[in-house]
């Protein structure tokens, strides 16, 4: 029994810390798609690029990389984030928002002449 116990107690340990990991990574992973809607809702509201990744910062994970652009009618936000947990574990959270320009809808809702 205790050559069992010696087997067994180690392997709960490692695969008990694994599931946390997992756990904590997820909640990161949903901290970063929340930063890239934030930023995506502030840009498409016409406000300043600097505020958008502001917005977008408050809502990420610690560490997390920013970027705003616009392609055409919308504007994309990527979140990256490294994950939580060793740094040996190189794993890189990413999410990624859209949202229509405000000023486009302007443009389509102004009657025809």
């Amino acid at each position: 029994m205790t050559a069992e116990a010696a087997l067994a107690v180690p392997a709960l340990v490692v695969f008990t810390m694994a599931l946390l990991w997992g756990l904590v990574a997820a909640a990161a992973q949903i901290q970063c798609v929340d930063a890239a809607r934030a930023g995506a809702r502030a840009v498409a509201r016409s406000e300043p690029e600097s505020a958008a990744v502001e917005a977008a910062r408050e809502a990420a994970p610690a560490g997390a990389r920013v970027a705003v652009e616009r392609t055409g009618d919308l504007w994309r936000v990527r979140v990256e984030a490294p994950a939580p947990g060793p740094v040996s574990w190189t794993l890189t959270l990413r999410a990624e928002a859209a949202a229509l320009a405000e000023d486009t809808l302007a443009e389509t809702a102004a009657p025809s002449p």
